[in-house]
């Protein structure tokens, strides 16, 4: 037969270059960073050309507020696909200038609260930030519209502005206030609008700035006047120290507690948006040196847990750092303080929730560190804490939030260890308080996000015990939860969150022997994904998630010898694969999008009969896939085996059965001996017996997928 006409873009793909994937190393500190719709260009540019040249007057300059030192200038300001270089990687230095800004400064109207794009640029500066330095600048719309019904298309606030975010980078149901500039002609115009924003950046009253073209005799009045009354403080504070000698210890210590409290609490708050790690671990340091003079049994509760605040700044400081050995032993010397606090005070709800804190990050340093072990033994110490908290406060919305988020934290635990059956137990718990929660509030869009993520991990947890009606159970209502979302909101998230879920519905029908209804989830999946990427083509995450749909496509295609339709979906996993390794050919992610490019080339040129070109994808294949390497080192060498699989299958087709049964056995020896197998694993492994001529070891393995119902027959018939 005739070869299979050559699919463009893998060919003569470029190998990596030399440190391809890393982030730009931004030389400079932007003081904002101008986030807004190509709509609203014109008043980008203006807001962009304003920022950059105004002068901060003379009266301000160096001035200390509650957002730093004021600056003289406003400079530079750094503008969405306006001052980019060119990198190859626009997302990675978008992050990086997020990064490296002190403002974020969100430019609103109907268009910008629909742009995905912003969204991610404000959910990823809040997630790193507290909301002291977002401000919105009011183009056109209304604030919060979209909690008025019939109103929803006037929202001018994209989602991830009118919401708060906790530490954890979580989305929290907490409205969010951000300083907001109306620059509406209906609002307070352009120039008073511009004054408001720039009043917000550095941390003074608006009447200072209008008020500039004050005389200068003014000026030194004002600077009088707080000479005199700061020498009056003085003068006060003299006195009453005085008149108070034989109470002088006891009132030092209150003020050096007060403030202590200050700088652990409202200073810190500040500090933390403009990303002062260096100020927020000086904070940190002076407050353990004050309580290192004193003997800590027989300090105070609120003394012993501002101590234990400090130590958890310190160890956020540390970890923001990437040093999670110093942060782990600060997060537990904070523990122990938390923890007496507890002991102390057992029924203020409080002092278990701080305490909760510090025990979570504990466990989750020591789970990133891959010591499973000691990342359950404390998450499941929070999970005890998070149902203390509801038993001492079962209305309080935060502390049932705790308890869901506690089961769900151990169900992904459980489940990265392929402890299936524990995760669904989490994962169910968890649904069960999200989902009672909802009730409380049925219109929160966040309750109803979180009900659809629980009922993604369970569906993922029983679909891995082959417990399928229930997984697709799960599934469907999965779905359902985010095609409301989309429909009332017309949010792209959703939508893009709908592409995995209707995939791997797909891939439950699919297993189950449900091959039509398979199919048709994956053109479903496969056209939500096409919509997105007509949307933002450079988004690589939505490229990502489109290339995974449509291999999945292409390889139930080529099962059913629908040979055409194969080879289309193919020309489109490649394409989004050769684009996706050009920005970063290191990246686990996209090397996998690369192995199932190759992967499907190769097949199809074994059906079309060109052998040796389908080796040679098979061979480059089973390379790539040898060259991931990720956390999850058990679906790693699955993904292998699959590669070296295929290799024996086309040896077979070719008639060298000594290198067939040489790419089986290697298969075989790549496969975990003790993994806990998934039904698609089991068949892989039963399937590869088979071919070695070892079918009594194979006939359990097959018994077991007869027990569950697996009736996929992808490896039997390959």
């Amino acid at each position: 037969m005739a070869k299979l006409a050559r699919l463009p873009g893998f060919d003569g793909m470029p190998s990596p270059q030399p440190g391809a994937g890393r982030a730009p190393r931004l030389r400079t500190r932007y003081y904002a960073f101008l986030s807004y719709s190509h709509q609203d260009k014109e008043l980008a540019d203006w807001l962009h050309r304003e920022l950059e040249h105004f002068r901060v007057p003379h009266a301000l300059a160096g001035k200390l507020t509650a957002t730093g030192v004021v600056p003289r200038r406003l400079t530079p300001i750094f503008r969405d696909q306006h001052d980019l270089s060119a990198g190859d990687d626009l997302a990675v230095e978008i992050e990086a200038a997020l990064a490296a800004s002190q403002f974020l400064i969100v430019l609103c109207s109907p268009k910008a609260a629909k742009s995905r794009w912003m969204n991610l640029e404000i959910e990823s500066f809040k997630r790193t930030r507290p909301e002291g330095c977002v401000l919105a600048a009011v183009a056109a719309g209304e604030p919060f519209a979209s909690d008025v019904p019939g109103r929803e298309e006037k929202e001018s606030f994209p989602p991830a502005l009118r919401y708060k975010y906790d530490r954890r980078g979580h989305r929290t149901a907490k409205r969010a206030e951000p300083l907001a500039a109306d620059f509406r002609e209906s609002g307070e115009g352009r120039r008073l609008a511009f004054l408001k924003l720039v009043a917000g950046m550095l941390g003074v009253g608006l009447d200072e700035l209008v008020q500039r073209e004050q005389t200068r005799h003014h000026r030194r009045l004002a600077i009088v006047a707080a000479a005199s009354i700061a020498g009056m403080a003085v003068t006060s504070t003299l006195a009453v120290a005085a008149i108070q000698a034989r109470d002088a210890a006891r009132e030092q210590r209150r003020q050096a507690e007060n403030l202590i409290a200050f700088m652990v609490g409202d200073l810190k708050d500040k500090l933390e948006p403009i990303g002062k790690l260096d100020v927020l671990e000086g904070v940190g340091s002076r407050v353990l040196a004050y309580y290192s003079k004193q003997n800590t049994s027989e300090l105070t509760n609120e003394a012993l847990t501002q101590r234990s605040r400090a130590l958890s700044l310190m160890a956020e400081v540390a970890f923001s750092r990437g040093d999670s050995d110093v942060a782990a032993r600060l997060y537990r010397e904070a523990m122990a303080g938390t923890g007496e606090t507890v002991r102390r005070k057992p029924d203020d709800a409080q002092a278990v929730y701080e305490h909760a804190q510090n025990v979570f990050y504990v466990g989750q340093i020591a789970e990133k560190n891959g010591d499973f072990a000691t990342a359950e033994k404390f998450l499941r110490e929070y999970q005890r804490l998070a149902v203390r908290m509801v038993a001492l406060g079962p209305d309080n919305m935060k502390w049932r939030m705790e308890k869901q988020y506690a089961d769900f934290d151990l169900g992904v635990l459980l489940y990265d260890q392929r402890r299936f059956t524990e995760a669904v137990a989490q994962f169910s718990s968890s649904l069960r308080t999200i989902e009672a929660i909802s009730t409380a509030d049925p219109t929160n869009k966040d309750y109803r996000v979180q009900t659809a993520e629980s009922l993604t991990w369970l569906a993922d947890a029983l679909s891995a015990l082959g417990r399928y009606d229930e997984a697709v159970a799960a599934r469907q209502r999965d779905i359902a939860v985010l095609q409301g979302l989309f429909a009332a909101t017309d949010d792209v998230d959703y939508r893009a969150r709908l592409v995995p879920a209707q995939r791997t519905l797909a891939g439950l029908f699919i297993d189950r022997g449900q091959r039509d209804l398979g199919v048709n989830q994956l053109r479903l999946a496969a056209r939500n994904a096409d919509a997105l990427i007509t949307l933002e083509p450079d988004n690589a995450e939505w490229l990502s998630r489109g290339l995974t749909t449509h291999s999945d496509l292409a390889e139930q295609l080529l099962n059913q010898a629908k040979t055409q339709e194969a080879e289309n979906e193919t020309r489109l996993v490649c394409a989004a694969a050769g684009k996706l390794m050009t920005r970063d050919a290191k990246k686990p992610d996209y090397r996998r999008g690369l192995k199932s490019c190759l992967t499907l080339r190769a097949k199809l040129s074994l059906q079309s009969g060109a052998k040796e070109e389908s080796l040679q994808f098979a061979n480059r294949a089973a390379e790539t896939a040898r060259s991931v390497h990720t956390i999850d080192t058990v679906g790693d060498a699955y993904s292998v085996a699959r590669a070296y699989w295929l290799i024996g299958n086309v040896h077979a087709a070719i008639g060298d059965s000594p290198a067939a049964r040489s790419a089986w056995t290697r298969a075989l020896a790549v496969m975990p001996a003790a993994a806990r197998e998934e039904p698609d694993e089991t068949a892989l492994h039963a399937a590869i017996l088979q071919r070695l001529g070892r079918a009594a070891e194979a006939a359990p393995l097959i018994r077991r997928l007869d027990q569950v119902g697996y009736k996929d027959t992808a490896f039997t018939t390959a």
